[in-house]
């Protein structure tokens, strides 16, 4: 196919797209380190911090049957629009909540957009840049690992300065300038630029590991959204029968357990158990979040690359778990920076697990199938954790039992590993 300029008549869209990407993940990294504050003024509780730290991973679930509805009936831009009016509603909401249940409700609606936003960009993706899936996809995954850190680098110094409200009111902005190039798109009202019949997306060795993640996601995005026909009940019923996409998807919940434990506990657990202040401790939250960049980027292209990999690839992951979960239950003082930069690198496991959606399926049909199992099964898993951490803290009165649980999960990496050094396919399986 012809390769356009990235620029050529697809600007707005383009810039639309990095900055939706630059909104998708300032509600959760911007809460998590300033929620002490917001308890000093409303009081929160054990239990609200629980939901509010498994929210995210089952308001993504949600937002996994939800977002081809709205698809379906607003199209992909609207869509998108309609995810991003969720944020702003959301951010405002928190910014002026009067006691934990608004905060709750509102943090509920934004991660809701979120979600959506999470479906939808992919297939916009592939519809506007069919020429430059890979390339675009890298472009926006560097973005959300930047709308990762930056939050939460400097919720505590703007909430020191301003307050918490502020401080969460900020994003508002960023989710409302996201909107500005889709309403320009949808006011243009230019032909979407379509793929001729026989072409095959461009992607490349330059492209980096996004070329495989991106085409995964997009393929199994647009499959749902765009009205593609859904695989067949029995296929989806037959992933159950698959040892593979059992591994698959563990090894996805395990990742997202860790993850989403530790953006909702780990800075009280630096200030509690490390001696951090609370700069200190959104920084490095900060660097939790960053060390996802690297393996986003390398991971998925290895993994590809080398297909016996993805046994050594998961082992390694945990590996990091273990040394960073240690090192702060051992000597949470020293190193710091060392151990949280370890426990950052764990989720490596999360873009195998997304590459290897494609990977390990030979059909379009079993692809659709495998993602909705593995994502379905695997925030699941992942809104346990935030629960589980809160309860054994408050249990235990200390961060000990929390940081020993948080080791027992990784046990789980070691049948994974072993199934998915066999190298079979989901098809083979069911």
């Amino acid at each position: 196919m012809t390769v356009r300029p990235l620029w050529a008549g697809r600007s707005l869209a383009l810039v639309g797209i990095l900055l939706v990407a630059l909104s998708l993940r300032t509600p959760v990294a911007a809460l998590s380190p300033i929620l002490d504050r917001i308890d000093d003024d409303i009081v929160l509780g054990p239990l609200v911090l629980g939901i509010i730290g498994a929210a995210p991973p089952l308001a993504f679930a949600a937002s996994g049957l939800l977002a081809p509805w709205v698809a379906r009936r607003l199209g992909l831009e609207r869509g998108l629009l309609a995810a991003l009016a969720a944020m702003v509603l959301g951010h405002l909401g928190r910014a002026v909540a009067p006691e934990s249940t608004v905060l709750t409700l509102a943090s509920v609606v934004t991660l809701l957009g979120v979600g959506v936003g999470n479906v939808l960009l992919p297939p916009v993706v592939r519809r506007y840049f069919p020429d430059r899936v890979g390339l675009v996809t890298s472009l926006y995954a560097t973005l959300l690992s930047i709308s990762t850190a930056v939050p939460a680098l400097i919720a505590v110094p703007v909430a020191d300065a301003v307050g918490w409200r502020l401080s969460l009111a900020m994003w508002v902005l960023v989710s409302a300038v996201a909107a500005i190039p889709w309403v320009a798109v949808l006011l243009e009202r230019r032909p979407v630029p379509v793929v001729a019949p026989g072409d095959e997306v461009r992607t490349g060795p330059i492209e980096l590991g996004a070329i495989e993640l991106g085409d995964a996601q997009a393929a199994a995005t647009e499959a749902a959204v765009e009205s593609h026909p859904a695989p067949r009940a029995r296929v989806g019923a037959r992933m159950l029968r698959s040892p593979t996409a059992w591994a698959i998807a563990v090894m996805f919940g395990s990742s997202s357990l860790a993850a989403y434990a530790c953006f909702a506990w780990l800075p009280k657990l630096l200030v509690e158990h490390a001696g951090a202040d609370d700069a200190a401790a959104g920084a490095l939250l900060a660097l939790y979040a960053f060390m996802g960049f690297p393996a986003g980027l390398i991971v998925p292209v290895v993994a590809a690359r080398f297909p016996r990999s993805a046994a050594w690839l998961a082992l390694l992951g945990g590996a990091f778990f273990v040394v960073g979960y240690l090192g702060l239950l051992l000597v949470p003082g020293t190193a710091t920076a060392l151990w949280v930069a370890s426990a950052g690198s764990g989720p490596l496991l999360f873009p195998l697990a997304l590459v290897l959606i494609n990977l390990r399926s030979s059909s379009p049909e079993t692809t659709v199938a495998l993602s909705g199992f593995v994502q379905t099964i695997g925030y699941l898993l992942g809104a346990v954790g935030p629960f589980v951490v809160g309860m054994l803290h408050d249990a235990s009165g200390g961060w000990t039992v929390p940081l020993v649980f948080l080791l027992v999960v990784v046990v789980l990496v070691l049948p994974v590993a072993a199934l998915l050094a066999r190298g079979r396919t989901v098809d083979s399986e069911i």
